[in-house]
């Protein structure tokens, strides 16, 4: 063995260099990133709190989950959902017509579909939770809000995915009806969108995934869902509350990712 590392040529010294100078800028990083961070300190309290944490952790307020006064876990799990799901299945329908703007096909000038991509960019650049705060001050606080926020920035995402279908999108299908006399609108239904439902299916459900764990956060800052009353039990530290709303959102996005990806599943 000794023998054979003896005759291995020495690694070339280019390659030894330039690895030194990645690590010693992934150090550099590293370092300059520790310098703005603010010093170490734990409150007085800390333990205290902790304990506090854990013990409503392990004895979460079951009463909480139904009371029958709509104030309850069970209707604020409803309302979450129905945020994500009305807020998606909105989106999904103004995403077609973007979509389309934004594919770039081999009939199209390429400046069209760059400027549709540009468009669905900065649709997706503002936070979902910046735009729940914005329409709050237009609409008010309420879940009315929560589904205009998952609405728009869905539109953002979901266009994108659907371009990117089109794009992908088998054209020799559309030829063959074409060849046989058809019209587009005869290429469109009969060949286009056969191809094109199943995946939008599937990127919609996806998006429907991340719409409940964004429709969860929304209700903090006013814009209705199960956030609202987590960031009261937060606030007033009732500890044992906040456990049980914290079970009913890990029980609602399990439950939501499994028959989400089953269907998905089944439709790819």
């Amino acid at each position: 063995m000794k023998a054979n590392s003896r005759l291995l040529p020495p690694p070339p010294k280019k390659k030894r260099t330039g690895a030194i100078v990645g690590w010693g800028l992934v150090l550099a990083a590293i370092i300059w990133s520790f310098t703005g961070m603010p010093g170490l300190s734990i409150k007085p309290n800390a333990l205290l709190v902790a304990k506090s944490i854990g013990h409503g952790l392990l004895h979460p307020d079951w009463g909480y989950v139904y009371t029958g006064d709509g104030e309850d876990l069970t209707t604020a799990v409803l309302q979450t959902i129905g945020i994500a799901f009305l807020g998606t299945f909105i989106s999904a329908i103004i995403s077609l017509p973007f979509a389309f703007w934004a594919a770039h096909t081999k009939h199209k000038l390429w400046l069209v579909s760059r400027s549709g991509k540009f468009v669905l960019t900065a649709v997706r650049t503002f936070p979902e939770i910046v735009l729940a705060l914005m329409f709050i001050k237009a609409v008010g606080p309420g879940s009315f809000a929560g589904v205009l926020a998952i609405g728009v920035h869905s539109v953002g995402m979901l266009a994108k995915l659907f371009s990117e279908a089109i794009e992908n999108l088998d054209s020799t299908t559309g030829e063959s009806v074409l060849a046989a006399g058809g019209n587009r609108l005869e290429v469109t239904t009969l060949a286009s969108l056969p191809q094109l439902l199943p995946e939008f299916t599937s990127n919609t459900l996806y998006r429907f995934e991340l719409a409940i764990r964004s429709a969860s956060i929304l209700g903090m800052v006013g814009a209705g869902g199960i956030g609202t009353p987590l960031i009261f039990a937060i606030s007033t530290r009732v500890w044992p509350r906040v456990a049980i709303i914290l079970y009913g959102i890990i029980i609602m996005v399990t439950i939501v990712d499994w028959l989400s990806g089953t269907i998905r599943k089944r439709l790819i």
